[in-house]
């Protein structure tokens, strides 16, 4: 296992609501960035307030911490995290083959949904006073594929794809000093290596995918990620940017 990095906490709950209101909770108090790590949660969430299962024996974490830059910046720790979450799953595993990262923060296996990120921050006159970074990881089971949206990918784990099976605890221990470096890498230089990171492991890149948001759906070619984290399609209207969005394949 990889080495615990330095300056950042750490706390192992045997059940919790869910890791990312436990940030919450504690953001006020922080004395520097804290990973929680719930071994069960009760009330776990994904984007758009969708409910997130979370079976024994998967992981479910939030890093929780207090930036500094501008909202549209704290913002692009999506990808940090989507990046540390590529680097461990390849440490876990030993190899990358099958791995690739889903605009805005999906983890793919073998094509299937491994991974996910929520990121939800609080603020005040125009700052950010924390940002949480919640990552669910089905290492060992996978919802059923009816419980998810029509057109989603299909749900897989860890266990099931690779036959690997790793404790959350230990999994955490493969994340924490990936998530480390590539934070000092972004805080020391900015989105620009992230993001030429992101786009080497970007799923569907080059091919027509489909983004959906809750009142208009745009359908063109995935030309790349922009400097601001957009989403850039190239479709017979022209290059379009778009800041949010559920992709579809």
């Amino acid at each position: 296992m990889n080495d615990w990095p330095s300056g950042y906490g750490k706390r192992v709950l045997a059940q919790i609501d869910s890791t990312n209101a436990e940030a919450a909770r504690i953001a006020p108090n922080l004395a520097g960035p804290e990973w929680i790590l719930g071994l069960e949660q009760t009330a776990g969430r994904g984007r758009r307030g969708r409910a997130w299962a979370d079976p024994a024996g998967n992981f479910a974490a939030t890093l929780v911490m207090r930036p500094t830059e501008t909202p549209d910046q704290v913002a692009l720790r999506s990808f940090v995290a989507a990046l540390a979450l590529y680097d461990a799953f390849a440490a876990a595993t030993g190899r990358s083959d099958g791995l690739a990262l889903k605009w805005p923060n999906d983890v793919l296996l073998n094509g299937g949904k491994v991974a996910g990120i929520l990121l939800e921050s609080s603020g005040h006159s125009g700052g950010v006073s924390h940002i949480a970074i919640g990552i669910g990881v089905n290492l060992k089971n996978a919802p059923d594929p009816g419980a998810v949206e029509p057109g989603a990918l299909r749900p897989v784990s860890l266990l099931g794809e690779t036959g690997i099976a790793i404790p959350p605890e230990d999994f955490l221990g493969l994340l924490a000093p990936a998530y480390a470096r590539l934070e000092a890498q972004f805080c020391s230089y900015g989105f620009a290596p992230i993001r030429r990171l992101w786009l080497d492991r970007a799923a569907r890149l080059g091919e027509v995918i489909t983004a959906r948001t809750l009142r208009h759906e745009q359908t063109g070619t995935f030309e790349t990620v922009d400097a601001a984290g957009n989403l850039v399609l190239s479709t017979a209207q022209g290059r379009v940017a778009i800041p949010a969005a559920e992709i579809f394949f």
